[in-house]
């Protein structure tokens, strides 16, 4: 079969000068845990580091006061409501059993009030009068919840009302509750400091957040705890160490002391034993492609962003990197034009990372006899390869 195009795929180049010099590639050493559900990422590549049930249904405890506040910080970020405005509290607000910030029926409570109010105390009573103030009824807060939910893509998870109080349709997974927590630090840096923070007097009643990991050391700094009698011990959490972001969702343990232990084993094992290493740069020269009918016989590919991936620590294993395109490449070719793709394999297998890779100049067109000229030449060249793989 004849082309104008002949198509071709082949590896380039192992990323052995990149990582050398490096740990990398190996699988960590295993972890196990009580839980009996689990989920934990890299915050910046997304790489899935542990899971257990990750996408079995649980009920979403007080960990659903983190989807809560994701539209309550929304509200805050476009200027719909300020920290000063003030919210009525209603008896059924003042009414709701469980963990209480205490806010008086009546009385009118700051928005800023009520945000630690839910955060550091797990105030059902506060998640309640936020509810009503922005959406009117705990009803309608709840169709905003699920509404925002499928937005950022938790296709497991449903809530029937703003706190996460017991009900048979109101659940989520490990899973989906990780992404919750990816979006509320990632669109929401300057609000997401106060799950980090440790008491919170109102009322002249000091309650202490009840986040087990933020006492214990280890660059912890969110989020938010949880508990059914029928989906046990939970926690949503966030740590840093060396730079480097870790998001945890554990569920179904069965005791607070269980909760705390394990997610600390957990969140510790994923954050030191993983590492995040950056393998090309954005607007890295990876190949010199052929152009054909061009006045450049070859344009520079270069790479459209970063890859950073998130691999094991100590093993010795290589990255290999491949790329695609069509060869030669065609003219007119503009700089940052899409014209192939570095595909990046790392140790283990798994699906490959795909990159794409742009025109890093301009390429003209030839003039009419020259390129004109150049397709006889072209046409000949690929008549003699041909001829010459039919011989073989």
């Amino acid at each position: 079969m004849r082309h104008s195009t002949a198509y071709f795929r082949r590896v380039i180049f192992v990323f052995t000068v990149l990582v050398f010099a490096l740990p990398f590639g190996a699988q960590a050493e295993t972890v196990e845990t009580k839980a009996q559900q689990a989920f934990m990422i890299d915050f910046d590549t997304g790489t899935v580091l542990f899971e257990k049930n990750a996408d079995e249904k649980m009920p979403t405890s007080s960990m659903s006061k983190v989807m809560t506040m994701y539209l309550v910080f929304d509200a805050l970020k476009k200027g719909k409501i300020s920290l000063d405005d003030e919210f009525t509290v209603s008896e059924k607000a003042w009414k709701m059993g469980g963990s209480k910030m205490f806010v008086p029926v009546g009385k009118k409570v700051r928005v800023g009030d009520l945000v630690q109010g839910v955060i550091v105390q797990s105030g059902n009573d506060a998640t309640i009068v936020l509810a009503e103030g922005l959406a009117g009824s705990e009803v309608s807060w709840a169709a905003a919840l699920n509404t925002k939910a499928q937005e950022l893509g938790m296709k497991n998870s449903h809530f029937m009302n703003a706190s996460g109080w017991p009900d048979p349709d109101h659940y989520s997974t490990a899973r989906d509750l990780a992404m919750l927590s990816w979006y509320m630090i990632n669109d929401f840096p300057e609000y997401y400091p106060y799950f980090s923070e440790k008491d919170f007097t109102y009322n002249d009643i000091k309650q202490g957040n009840r986040n087990p990991l933020l006492y214990r050391g280890i660059g912890a700094d969110g989020i938010k705890t949880g508990h059914t009698e029928d989906g046990g011990y939970g926690l949503m959490a966030s740590g840093i160490q060396d730079g480097r972001r870790v998001i945890l969702v554990a569920n179904g343990m069965a005791s607070q002391q269980e909760r705390a232990d394990e997610s600390a084993k957990l969140l510790q094992w994923g954050m030191s034993g993983f590492q995040n290493l950056k393998l090309v740069k954005a607007g890295q020269i990876v190949e010199e492609a052929p152009v054909a009918m061009g006045g450049l016989e070859t344009v520079p590919l270069a790479v459209s962003e970063d890859v950073v991936v998130t691999v094991p620590k100590l093993s010795s294993d290589e990255a290999k990197a491949e790329i695609s395109y069509n060869s030669p490449l065609i003219a007119p070719v503009k700089k940052g034009d899409k014209v192939g793709t570095l595909f990046i394999t790392l140790p283990g297998g798994g699906e490959a990372i795909s990159i794409p890779l742009l025109a890093d100049k301009d390429v003209a067109e030839l003039g009419f006899f020259p390129k004109t000229f150049a397709k006889i030449s072209y046409f000949l060249s690929s008549r003699k390869d041909e001829v010459k793989q039919d011989g073989e």
